[in-house]
């Protein structure tokens, strides 16, 4: 098992706002990069797409510890498995984020997809960062 960590932000707002929003994962369209991802489709509590390449991801909920921690799974039909951790620390009156993703897969696959994958975690928090600036 393999670990991938984002880069750290900082959101101008209290980590119940930003929980509240992810934990809805329909709103995870609008933190994914538009024009590497396809056949959405989204609920709160569960999402699936594929990305650039024709690799499908699906997301569910696997645990809520509001208002800091929201666990994300993957899903039958996923292209690898792996666990996706959002990570919401207060500080003051905003809020640092992260994402802690453990990925299921042999060596030769990591080599390929960990910095797509680092990249991709990345753009989610620098989204997240603009929606609360």
């Amino acid at each position: 098992m393999a670990t991938i960590e984002s880069k750290q932000v900082v959101l101008n707002t209290t980590p119940d706002e930003v929980f509240g929003y992810v934990k809805n994962l329909n709103n995870l369209i609008d933190l994914l990069p538009a024009d590497k991802v396809s056949e959405w489709q989204g609920e709160e509590g569960k999402c699936s797409f594929k990305v650039a390449g024709g690799y499908k991801i699906g997301l569910e909920h696997s645990a809520l510890n509001e208002p800091s921690s929201i666990v994300l799974r993957s899903s039958e039909g996923s292209a690898m498995k792996f666990d996706l951790d959002i990570r919401l620390h207060e500080e003051g009156d905003k809020t640092r984020a992260g994402m802690v993703a453990n990925v299921d897969a042999n060596p030769f696959v990591m080599m390929m997809v960990e910095k797509p994958l680092k990249n991709l975690f990345d753009y989610i928090a620098t989204k997240m960062e603009a929606k609360y600036t």
